[in-house]
């Protein structure tokens, strides 16, 4: 008899703990929606902002987060053999590499993401063709964070093709200040012709599968109390009553 009431007791604790843990995962799917909604907010907002003046442009990470998702027009000259590839990133479910090539302007230079490029399926090394004009160019873009890191085994990559590009780091081995954000390009006279595309995710795009998430933990935390309330409450009473 102790078994049993101990049997019970452990059942219950279970219980309580799945049904406790599944829903707390749904609200936090649901908070994970209400965050990426808010952030496009917050982005929809500074994008209806002034042009931010290339010569206002942050030199510091606080200033580069009160410029962070404004557009801006950038007038300067490609360093087009510091171009590097990140590798592994994908645009509409396809891998390839992240095009980012440092724009020298007074004072320093800044990374611009200035597109994506297919990967060659058949051989990693081989690098995409890619006009990057000599002369000055003017260019438009959105003021964003560095590009976003992924896992890697090593912990210092050079050559064209990486994984990661940390800012303080490239800028040592370029030899040239670099500011502390990126830019998104999102036009200039040579972007309709150099092959990248720029069809940068919005935040919010994706806010539906975190619905769905939220529902199925809710789902499983009906089920896990559904089960027990039939077979250590219900059941027994129906058997107890056909007796």
């Amino acid at each position: 008899m102790r078994a049993q009431r101990v049997r019970r007791l452990l059942l219950l604790m279970a219980t309580s703990a799945g049904v406790a843990v599944t829903a707390n995962l749904g609200l936090w799917q649901l908070d994970r929606a209400a965050q990426k909604k808010a952030l496009q907010h917050a982005l929809d907002t500074r994008a209806n902002l002034p042009v931010v003046p290339q010569e206002q442009l942050a030199n510091t990470g606080q200033e580069a987060s009160a410029q962070h998702y404004r557009h801006v027009r950038l007038r300067g000259q490609w360093l087009g053999e510091r171009t590097v590839y990140l590798d592994n990133r994908q645009m509409n479910g396809r891998p390839g590499y992240l095009v980012v090539t440092p724009l020298l302007l007074p004072g320093g230079a800044v990374l611009v993401q200035r597109g994506w490029a297919p990967r060659d399926p058949q051989q990693r090394a081989r690098l995409p063709s890619l006009r990057t004009p000599g002369e000055e160019v003017e260019l438009l873009g959105l003021i964003a964070p560095p590009p976003a890191r992924l896992y890697e085994f090593a912990d210092v990559e050079s050559g064209p093709i990486r994984q990661n590009l940390e800012i303080n780091a490239y800028a040592q081995e370029i030899g040239v200040a670099v500011r502390p954000l990126s830019v998104l390009q999102s036009g200039g006279p040579e972007s309709a012709t150099d092959g990248l595309l720029r069809q940068w995710p919005q935040p919010a795009v994706d806010i539906h599968k975190h619905y769905g998430y939220a529902f199925q933990w809710w789902a499983l935390c009906a089920l896990i109390a559904g089960l027990y309330g039939w077979f250590q409450v219900l059941e027994p009473r129906v058997r107890r009553a056909a007796r």
